[in-house]
Parts: structure tokens; C-alpha cells; sequence
């Protein structure tokens, strides 16, 4: 018997075949079929449309006249005859597939005001199509059903798309997502072409293929984020040792890397896609939806990019806490979740699963903080063990959902993240949001969500109307519990650390030393006291009630023309803290002579007011906490023969704490020594 080269097909290939054949199949049938496996080449035209829900739609260009006017028309022309040099295999049908191409192209902007770019992905969308000999009616159907469904709006620099990534990729990897943050790499400028392609632009076609297949089974616009974060991880291990590159040499290395991938790798590659995504909440795709879809008019609220590109981290809805408390799927997402309200308010009410960590220890007690921090991690871990409905290995931290409140809680979010936590998020609209929801299942009969029975209370009084006290069937929760232990045990430290400083104050005064490692301890700077030292700030309190810069009204300026100043030298973001404990978004101006602090207009984006004006020889003092590097406070007052008299303090949250400090004090430096000299 003669030997048969070619290979019989599987069952599910057949089974395929048959379903398509028959003219009823839809997606879920092609999913049930497939199960994440490539389509067959001959069965890949038949298999997109039906995924692409374009199969017996009828010609949508119909209505077009045929002119080929457009502003680029020749460059657009050039680009697609550039695409179809690399077939060689359908070099005798070049002229017909141009000039489908074009009119593809051609009609596609018209009918939606759009004008083409070189560089704007729709020639890369059409390059996996092209192969296919798709009629021009089904070309245009799939490029638009692709276009509209799959590629998010706003692709540009700045653009919404890529925020809402770095918060993906802040979630699942915040090492990473640090050191591109540290090195101003964002997100567009290294994916973009990768998003707008849907990864046709970085990849060859034998690659690009298959992963439509199993992206278009997927039918989840969102699984480009998550296929994007796979690659990112797997260059951490070659980005990460970059530290000293060029910024630019890291971007284009990173642009680049999803080349790399071949035909065998992406099925695992679709798969550990679909793993990232399983590990993420999942009410993002409700708040962003937007982002995709063939309405011209988007439909987000007016402050959406600038909450997005602002965002401390990744928001959860309460919605979804709750329903991850019933989840018994292993595979989805678990929350261990974090109060951070003020002990009166989580006394007076909270959630029944609840981990107390009082965000107002990190200022005010740093040593109890970093206590309950490990009671916090050792209470998850208990919860994890116990299998309790509480634990969870993704945090979610709560507020009172009151910005004016919850400062200090996103200065906690911010401190876990600096630790490079993973699955960090924070809950949507705080405690307040937690309890109109309840309140709104309760009205609509839901037993199994409602104050009543998921809402906890160990003050037994009412707080701003909420709960009462009711503890509901199961009582006090382990969190309950838990909390409470950590709570005692900071009693006991607080007291054990007050003696110890009292002991401390009688024998020994207080220890400067400047910002530098390399500088030597009370060394003074001019034959004056030294203006720099890092230590604890425990005083610094009462001097802030005496000494703070006052609120009044101050001038308003344009930001950027400020930023484009000449004898502006450097420029670092921050955060004001107030005496209140308030975060103020400002910005540090520092010139050859002088410090701005520039405080950002809340009513007129881009617009600052002059907070402050100092000049550099009135800074006579620069500390830090030693918890908190990044916390910053200057004092400024003159030096006279009997010591240094303060008259002003700002205290500023600079992410770049390090480098601003030591720019500052070189350029105090050089102002004394132009003095001196």
C-alpha cells in the first residue's frame, strides 16, 4: 500500500468544516469547536467572518462614487503597493488587490471624516487579510468590523488606551512598571504600533495569523491589553538590567520584542494571556468600554483621561467586591480586603471581611504602621490558609470615598506599590459607594448582599447615618478579630517607644546629617549650621501650625509656558502635604536663584497658581523622614551669630526625592560660593 504524505485532518477539523459548511454556525460554535487551536488555512476566510459577525452581510461601499481624493491619496497608494511587494505569491493578482486596497482605504475615511497617515495601522490591519483573496465587500466588512471592535480609540501619545495599560501592567508587575515610570518610557511609545495593529505591524504573517485566530475566538477587545502585558513580562528580565541605557535604546528594544515570537509559541502565548487576564478584576471593562466600538461620539465623562492618566492604581467597584465574596471559582479573583479609614469610622460600620490598617499611622506613628503593615500581610496569610470568604491574595484597599478624606489613604496605596506589592487596587468610591450599594440590593430584595448582613459595626452608634451596630448572623469576623489584636499590641509598642525616647532626650541631643551618603555628619556648610540633614520628624508638627506658608490666593499662571521658561533648570511634580494631612498637586521650579512651588488650578486644567517664591539662600534646612524618603520638608528663615531663625516651612511628597534634594543643595552651593567670591 502507497504511503499518503498529506495528513488527515483532526475530528474537531471536520467537525469545524461541517459547522462552517452548513451555514448556521456562529462564534459559540466555532469557540466549542476550536478550543483556543488554530483555524485551518483553507477554513480561516469562512472562520473570521462568522467571528467577525460580517459573514452574508451585504456591500457597504456600495454607495461610494469611486474618486480616490484624499489629501495623502498617493502616499496611501505607495504604502499598500510597498504591503503587497512582500507576497510574492500573489504578485499576478497585485493590480486587483491595490485597487482594493485603496478603495478600502479610500472609503473607509470618507465615510468617517478621517484622514490617512503614514503610520496609522490601516495598512498593517489589512496585511493578514490580504492573503485571504476576501471579494472587496468582505474585505471592507472585516477591516471595518476589526477597526471598530478591536482597535480602541484614541490611539495617540497620551492617549487613554495606554494609561489604562500601565495601570494593567502596574497591577500585575510594579517592579516593571516603576522602572518604566523612573525612566519616562510610557506605554505609546513602544506600543503603540502594536495596539493599532492588533501586532500585524511587529510580527510576520505566519505569526499574525494564528494569533487572530485564537484573539478573534476570544471576542474580547480588552485581551489586546493583556497580550500586550505578556510580552512585557517576558522582556522584564532583559529591561530591567538596562538601568544605564538610553532611554531611547530601551524603547526601541521593547518595540521590537514581539518580533521575536513564532508560530509554536502562540497558542501558550494566547494562553498566558487569558491567565493574566483571569487574575485582574474585571469592572474595568465596564468603565472603559467606551474605548472601543463605531460611534464617532465617544461617551466618557469629560475629566475621564485626565482620572485615568492620574489614577494611583487600578479601580475595583464595590460591585465587584461583593460578588467576589460568593465566587467559588478558583481561578477568579480573590480580595483580602483593606480599611483604611479613621478607628472611629471602621468602629461605627465596615465591611464584614475587613482588615483595619489606619492610613493616619503613616505620618503621624510610622512605627505603628510598619506593624500593622506585617500584622496585615500575616492576617492574609491566615485568611488564604483558613479558606475564609476574607482572604485573598489581590489587595484592595478602601477609603471613606471622600477625597478630602483619603489622602493619606492613597499615600498608603502608594507606599505598597513602592514596595513593589502585586494585584494592589483600590475600591471605587470608598466605604460610601460599599454602602449605597447595599443599601440599593436591600431595596430590591437582595438577601444575600445588604447592610444587614454584610456590614459590621463594633462602636454600636450611627456614623453620618449608616450602620448601627448590627453585627449580623456569623458576629465578629476574624478580620474583626485580627484588627483588634494588631490594634492592643500598637497600645503597648506606642508606650514601650515613648519611654525609650524619653531615655533617649535625657542623654543625647538631636543628630544631622546631610543628604548625601558621602557627606559627613555635622560637617557645617560655610561655617553656618548645617542646612541638610535626614531624620525623624516628630517635632516638625508644631512647627508646621506656626510656621506654614499660607492658602491665600496667588497669581495664575499658564504651567507650561512657566515649565518653557529659560532660567527654569529643573522641574519635579509633587504633591504639597498640609498640615491637615491634604495632597495638593504642585510642582517644584527651581532657577539659578530661586524656588517656585507652582500648586495646580482644580477649576482651569493647565493652569497653576504661584504658591510660593523663595529665594535658594533663604532654605537653611532640608529633612526627610527615614521611613519616608520621599517625604520632604524645607525650612526657610536667615542665619544669624546666635543660630538659625525659621519663619517658613513646606512639606511636598517628591517622587524623585533623591535627585531633587541634591540638585537644590548643589545650587545652593553655587549661590554661596558666587557670594563668597
Amino acid at each position: 500500500m502507497a504511503e499518503v504524505d498529506e495528513q488527515e485532518p483532526d475530528d474537531w477539523q471536520v467537525e469545524l468544516e461541517t459547522a462552517v459548511l452548513e451555514g448556521s454556525c456562529d462564534i459559540g460554535i466555532i469557540r466549542n469547536i476550536c478550543k483556543g487551536r488554530q483555524v485551518p488555512q483553507e477554513l480561516r476566510p469562512a472562520v473570521w467572518k462568522i467571528c467577525l459577525n460580517v459573514a452574508g452581510k451585504g456591500d457597504s461601499m456600495e454607495s461610494w462614487d469611486g474618486v480616490f481624493d484624499l489629501p495623502q491619496q498617493d502616499v496611501l497608494r505607495q504604502d499598500c503597493l510597498n504591503l503587497l511587494e512582500k507576497y510574492e505569491d500573489l504578485a499576478e493578482e497585485q493590480l486587483t488587490l491595490l485597487s482594493d486596497m485603496e478603495s478600502v482605504l479610500t472609503f473607509y475615511a470618507k465615510s468617517r471624516s478621517l484622514q490617512y497617515s503614514p503610520g496609522n495601522g490601516w495598512v498593517d490591519i489589512l496585511a493578514p487579510l490580504i492573503p485571504l483573496r476576501l471579494p472587496r465587500q468582505d474585505l471592507y466588512n472585516c477591516f471595518y468590523a476589526i477597526m471598530t471592535k478591536y482597535i480602541p480609540r484614541d490611539c495617540r501619545v497620551d492617549g487613554k488606551p495606554f494609561h489604562l495599560f500601565r495601570l494593567l501592567l502596574l497591577y500585575q508587575d510594579p517592579e516593571l512598571c516603576n522602572f518604566l515610570d523612573t525612566k519616562r518610557i510610557s506605554a505609546e511609545q513602544y506600543a503603540l504600533m502594536w495596539v493599532q495593529s492588533l501586532f500585524a505591524s511587529p510580527c510576520e504573517l505566519s505569526v499574525v495569523q494564528p494569533m487572530w485566530d485564537l484573539y478573534l475566538q476570544q471576542a474580547d477587545p480588552f485581551f489586546l491589553f493583556f497580550l500586550a502585558l505578556v510580552i512585557l513580562v517576558n522582556a522584564k528580565e532583559q529591561i530591567l538590567p538596562m538601568e544605564s541605557e538610553d532611554k531611547q535604546v530601551i524603547i526601541d528594544t521593547l518595540r521590537i520584542f514581539p518580533a521575536q515570537l513564532e508560530a509554536e509559541d502562540i497558542e501558550d502565548f494566547c494562553a498566558l494571556a487569558q491567565y493574566y487576564s483571569s487574575r485582574t478584576p474585571q469592572s474595568f471593562r465596564k468603565d472603559y468600554q467606551y474605548m472601543f466600538g463605531g460611534s464617532l461620539t465617544a461617551r466618557e465623562d469629560a475629566g475621564d483621561e485626565e482620572m485615568l492618566s492620574q489614577a494611583l492604581c487600578l479601580p475595583v467597584s464595590v460591585a465587584e467586591l461583593l460578588q467576589a465574596t460568593e465566587e467559588t471559582n478558583g481561578d477568579s479573583v480573590h480580595y483580602f480586603v483593606v480599611d483604611c479609614r479613621p478607628a472611629d469610622q471602621y468602629n461605627g460600620g465596615h465591611l464584614s471581611t475587613a482588615f483595619h490598617l489606619d492610613a493616619n499611622l503613616m505620618l503621624q506613628v510610622p512605627t505603628e504602621f510598619a506593624l500593622a503593615v506585617q500584622a496585615l500581610f500575616s492576617a492574609q496569610r491566615t485568611a488564604i490558609a483558613a479558606g475564609s470568604v476574607a482572604g485573598g491574595e489581590h489587595l484592595c484597599f478602601m477609603g471613606s470615598g471622600r477625597d478630602e478624606e483619603d489622602q493619606y489613604v492613597h499615600m498608603v496605596v502608594a507606599h505598597f506599590l513602592q514596595r513593589h506589592t502585586a494585584f494592589v487596587s483600590l475600591a471605587r468610591g470608598g466605604y460610601h459607594a460599599l454602602y449605597n450599594e447595599l443599601v440599593k440590593r436591600e431595596e430590591k430584595g437582595d438577601s444575600n448582599f445588604s447592610v444587614r448582613t454584610c456590614i459590621v459595626s463594633t462602636a454600636g452608634e450611627d456614623v453620618n447615618g449608616e450602620p448601627d451596630g448590627r453585627t449580623g448572623a456569623q458576629g465578629a469576623s476574624l478580620m474583626n478579630k485580627l484588627s483588634s489584636a494588631v490594634r492592643q499590641k500598637s497600645d503597648v509598642m506606642k508606650e514601650q517607644l515613648s519611654k525609650i525616647k524619653d531615655k533617649l532626650a535625657e542623654g543625647a541631643g538631636p543628630v544631622e546629617r546631610h543628604v548625601s551618603s558621602s557627606d559627613k555628619l555635622g560637617k557645617p556648610y560655610r561655617g553656618v549650621k548645617p542646612v541638610f540633614s535626614i531624620g525623624d520628624e516628630e517635632d516638625d508638627h508644631d512647627e508646621m501650625d506656626n510656621f506654614s506658608v499660607s492658602d491665600d490666593e496667588h497669581e495664575v499662571v499658564n504651567l507650561d509656558t512657566w515649565l518653557k521658561k529659560p532660567d527654569v533648570i529643573q522641574h519635579f511634580p509633587c504633591q504639597e502635604v498640609k498640615d491637615s494631612g491634604h495632597l495638593l498637586p504642585s510642582h517644584l521650579l527651581l532657577t539659578s536663584t530661586h524656588m517656585y512651588v507652582l500648586r495646580d488650578n482644580p477649576d482651569r486644567k493647565g493652569m497653576s497658581f504661584i504658591q510660593s517664591r523663595h529665594a535658594l539662600t533663604e532654605v537653611v534646612k532640608i529633612t526627610s523622614k527615614k521611613r519616608h524618603p520621599d517625604l520632604i520638608t524645607f525650612k526657610y528663615g536667615i542665619s544669624e551669630e546666635e543660630g538659625v531663625q525659621v519663619t517658613g516651612m513646606e512639606r511636598f511628597l517628591i517622587p524623585e526625592a533623591a535627585t531633587c534634594t541634591r540638585f537644590i543643595k548643589e545650587q545652593i552651593l553655587k549661590v554661596l560660593d558666587a557670594t563668597d567670591s
